[in-house]
């Protein structure tokens, strides 16, 4: 794989780390990545495509992504080619729930905000993953305190497969230090103070001092705030059931 610059020897044990992991997970094929094309994700997929590994990339197109997602989408298809496969939600389920709770209904409750996240996002990952032996993702540990146990590699009972995140011990100063060095393309939103990004009525620039994942569905209170992608809460149903 080629570098544009030297790294520093944190960095490039980094970048060591994450590729041992990548061919762990694509060596046990058929090998997952999904990707919304946050800075991490741009890393783990230049990896990829620079590597030569026989992962899927899969990104989930829930109809409400920012308009600068999709030009970074265009950027990633001229720079590697047709590199990943979109998923779209079900539009007889998607149809039922915009009846339901109206376009924007998810911000009147929890209850209707992962309603529509199960709908647009985890329904159509769930579809991907079925009969896949390994999931990747960019998700790291510094990202949130939900994700500050982060491990490398564990297993998913909910999709029932090993899960690798290349990334889970890299630095926000890693990330970035590796996409300059790289010129690797990434969401113009991050220049604009939005760490995290999602679907645009979801997501939010945010201002000194906060987490990075602050700006997503910054409406709900508290602090554990996730989509239901990526944790086991109760009531999750099993992917045989979803796919």
């Amino acid at each position: 794989m080629h570098m544009n610059a030297p790294f520093p020897a944190g960095l490039a044990n980094g970048i060591d780390s994450a590729l041992a992991l990548l061919r762990e997970a694509a060596h046990l094929a058929p090998a997952v990545f999904s990707t919304s094309f946050g800075a991490e994700d741009m890393v783990v997929l230049d990896l990829i495509r620079q590597s030569r590994l026989d992962i899927a990339i899969v990104t989930l197109d829930t109809g409400r992504l920012p308009e600068q997602t999709y030009s970074l989408m265009h950027q990633v298809q001229e720079r590697y080619g047709p590199c990943f496969e979109t998923l779209y939600p079900d539009p007889q389920e998607l149809s039922r729930l915009v009846q339901s709770i109206g376009v924007n209904g998810f911000y009147s409750s929890v209850e209707n905000r992962k309603a529509c996240c199960s709908v647009r996002k985890i329904k159509p990952l769930a579809r991907a993953l079925w009969g896949k032996r390994a999931w990747v993702t960019g998700m790291r540990a510094q990202q949130a305190a939900t994700r500050s146990a982060l491990r490398s590699r564990d297993y998913d009972l909910v999709y029932c497969l090993e899960k690798f995140n290349p990334l889970f011990d890299w630095t926000d100063a890693q990330v970035w230090e590796y996409l300059r060095a790289n010129t690797v393309p990434y969401n113009a939103l991050h220049d604009q103070g939005y760490p995290s990004i999602g679907c645009a009525p979801c997501t939010r620039a945010i201002t000194r001092g906060e987490e990075p994942r602050a700006g997503r569905w910054w409406w709900e209170a508290g602090e554990a705030k996730e989509c239901g992608l990526h944790r086991t809460p109760q009531g999750t149903i099993p992917i045989r059931e979803l796919a």
